[in-house]
């Protein structure tokens, strides 16, 4: 995702994968797993995309009309900005009958983890099971207003702390723990590939250009979304849920 104040992107590697379809990972409570993927054709998998103050006032039926069948949108960033488009952006998604959810874009230098998770809760990343509300989603990438300190200036330990804030937050919250949105290349460099969340939290994976998101990071196994580039038939970046739309629904409702 691009952040709001700026037409800048993110830089993701560019890695070849195999495409995938969804399963549970059985080691993990029904509620709260990642998907598992495993290879099918491309061709069965929902295309969705995620947007911000970027796109403005998205035709949603338009998107429809063009395969998308779920969506992100940017709610906040640290605790000091809000998407002043998300409310039109978030239900007129639904208005249109996509599965949405919303995601925050983290700058762990600002402030605690729990702190941006709870900002993140009240201005639009709550969760029901209802079956059209995905997961809160973590956006956690290199910093994009200090090209020197990428991993903001914080040690791979307290990264890790500040990720593991963040997630227990969300969890205490909503009842469920977030999607983790990244890059491989960040995830090594600024986290040391931890493996701390691989368990419990469905990995979003950034991969552009490529005919697959490429080597996963910090022991995931398989991706549960990803995105694959920034321009393309949907209005902002282009994703794909790695499993069927029956996988999606079940997913939503956190089973």
């Amino acid at each position: 995702m691009a952040r709001d104040r700026s037409s800048t992107r993110r830089r993701a590697g560019v890695l070849a994968a195999a495409l995938s379809a969804l399963t549970l990972t059985g080691a993990l409570t029904a509620a709260h797993a990642p998907l598992a993927a495993q290879p099918e054709l491309r061709r069965t998998q929902p295309r969705g995309h995620d947007v911000s103050s970027h796109q403005k006032r998205v035709d949603w039926w338009s998107a429809r009309a063009e395969g998308a069948r779920f969506v992100y949108v940017k709610a906040t960033e640290s605790t000091t900005y809000r998407n002043p488009y998300f409310a039109g952006q978030y239900n007129g998604a639904r208005q249109a009958g996509l599965i949405r959810g919303a995601y925050h874009f983290a700058l762990p230098n600002r402030s605690s983890g729990a702190a941006q998770a709870a900002y993140f809760v009240r201005h639009g990343g709550d969760w029901q099971a209802d079956g059209v509300t995905l997961p809160p989603a973590l956006d956690i990438e290199y910093n994009p207003y200090d090209k020197h300190h990428k991993c903001y200036g914080l040690s791979r330990k307290r990264m890790v702390r500040w990720i593991r804030s963040f997630s227990d937050e969300i969890r205490r919250e909503t009842g469920r723990r977030p999607v983790i949105y990244t890059t491989t290349n960040w995830w090594t460099a600024c986290t040391g590939n931890s493996r701390a969340f691989s368990g419990d939290h469905a990995l979003w994976i950034a991969s552009h250009g490529s005919s697959g998101p490429g080597r996963l990071p910090g022991g995931w196994r398989y991706w549960t979304f990803w995105q694959h580039g920034t321009k393309g038939r949907l209005p902002g970046d282009q994703d794909l849920f790695g499993g069927s739309s029956a996988r999606l629904r079940t997913f939503a409702r956190g089973r």
